[in-house]
């Protein structure tokens, strides 16, 4: 294995903390699942459009790559070596601003984390095998929620094209990874062991292995955060009780994105700012301040359309649900009074 040169305009975490001195120690280390350093940049060499770079194969990935991991997850989280995470899962610990009551801006709200089961690799390390099991165990435990969160699960192999109709107009279905994931060998034996869960309501949905393991998702139209954010904590209490999920004492819950260490939350409002997505210097200037990322609204990689944006917490380690449900509310509300203010 050759170290990989990367080409000027590149400016991913990957290419900046990769120092020759840092690729000798590392390239011939291999995880405890046998997992290597060639996997782990594999997506971050082939795309030097990305912004990180890397993805881990197992919870072994982030101390065995330490000496690169470490500075990434430093610069994007703000997060030290010598840090470490606290959750804080309490619905009372949360006391939300009423935002929006007109209605006017907030289209929708969703609250997902990401969460894998202790034990196995992650999405770029996993075998088949160990993929099928992971999504028999959690189908399981999907089939005995509560009443409010019961539903139906849908395998992505077994999949009819009517449902599959539905899925996309509800925009529930996940797609197979985009070409950062298929380089990071997330996509391997697509779509076997893929499946989408939903509930009745269809204001409660999993994802199962589609990047991570999990991806436990609440949501509602409008911008009721509160009631989203219990909505998710109830549910996640339930698989608690039967899945254990990896989790470390240092990083938090254990996601094969760096970006995604920690609470692995990811709270977001789709929001129409046609005025203020006009003025992008002010737009970014109050994102920034309030720990915010501006997306289009068909998520990362896509542009807005029709004034219409996706904002969602940059912070997940480090911090604590309730201050990420902060940095929401205090970030949209002035996001709104500037909208209005134009």
């Amino acid at each position: 294995m050759c170290y990989p040169k990367f080409p000027e305009e590149c400016t991913s975490l990957l290419s900046k903390y990769l120092t020759p001195e840092v690729f000798d120690v590392l390239k011939d280390k291999r995880t405890s699942t046998g997992f290597t350093l060639n996997q782990a940049i594999r997506s971050g060499v082939e795309h030097p459009d990305s912004g990180i770079g890397v993805y881990a194969g197992d919870a072994d990935s982030y101390p065995t790559f330490a000496p690169l991991m470490d500075p990434i997850i430093e610069e994007y989280h703000g997060f030290k070596p010598h840090s470490c995470h606290k959750i804080n899962l309490k619905s009372n610990h949360f006391i939300p601003k009423i935002l929006d009551p007109e209605g006017k801006y907030i289209l929708s709200t969703r609250i997902r984390v990401g969460r894998n089961l202790k034990g196995y690799p992650l999405g770029p390390g996993i075998s088949r095998e160990q993929r099928l099991e992971v999504a028999q165990k959690v189908r399981q435990v999907l089939t005995v929620l509560p009443d409010d969160l019961s539903g139906m699960f849908y395998p992505l192999s077994e999949m009819e094209a009517s449902i599959k109709r539905s899925l996309i107009k509800d925009h529930f279905l996940f797609k197979e990874g985009d070409r950062f994931l298929e380089a990071a060998g997330v996509n391997r034996h697509w779509p076997e062991g893929r499946g989408i869960f939903h509930n009745k309501d269809k204001n409660f949905l999993v994802w199962v292995n589609e990047e991570d393991q999990l991806r436990i998702i609440s949501m509602e139209k409008g911008g009721d955060i509160s009631s989203v954010y219990a909505r998710l904590l109830k549910a996640l209490r339930h698989l608690e009780t039967t899945l254990e999920f990896e989790f470390d004492e240092r990083l938090g819950y254990i996601t094969s994105c760096p970006t995604n260490l920690g609470t692995a939350m990811r709270a977001s409002v789709h929001i129409a700012l046609p005025k203020l997505g006009e003025r992008k210097k002010q737009f970014h200037r109050i994102t920034k301040k309030h720990h915010l990322q501006i997306r289009g609204i068909h998520g990362e990689h896509s542009t807005s359309k029709e004034g219409i944006y996706d904002i969602s917490n940059k912070r997940r380690l480090g911090v604590t649900e309730p201050q990420i449900l902060h940095d929401l509310t205090e970030g949209v509300y002035a996001l709104i009074h500037a909208e209005k203010q134009i």
